[in-house]
């Protein structure tokens, strides 16, 4: 699936949310910072940016929520099925552990 967002303007949107769960807290960047373990420097520059690393990212969910939700959403799909052929055809396939080698 082509997405139609650019990765920078999804970053930004991801931080609008954080930042957004954190004033439905009626947290401070301060008060976030403390309690998820990120650096105040590193909230300020994500909030303004959107730039973090997926450690930082994840501990602010842990906080604000919104974990399992991630989590969720990036469980591969299930295969939708149109006739019982393609359920039996499916069951014998093996779900692959890896890519293909080019």
């Amino acid at each position: 699936m082509i997405s139609l967002i650019s990765p920078s303007k999804a970053q930004l949107k991801i931080a609008d949310s954080i930042r957004a769960r954190r004033l439905s807290m009626e947290l401070t960047q301060e008060g976030l910072a403390e309690r998820s373990g990120v650096p105040l420097a590193t909230l300020r520059k994500f909030e303004q940016k959107g730039a973090i690393s997926i450690g930082s990212f994840l501990k602010l969910l842990m906080v604000t929520g919104g974990i399992e939700e991630i989590i969720e959403v990036l469980k591969p799909s299930k295969p939708n099925f149109t006739s019982i052929d393609e359920v039996l055809k499916d069951t014998d396939t093996i779900s692959r552990k890896r890519g293909r080698k080019k």
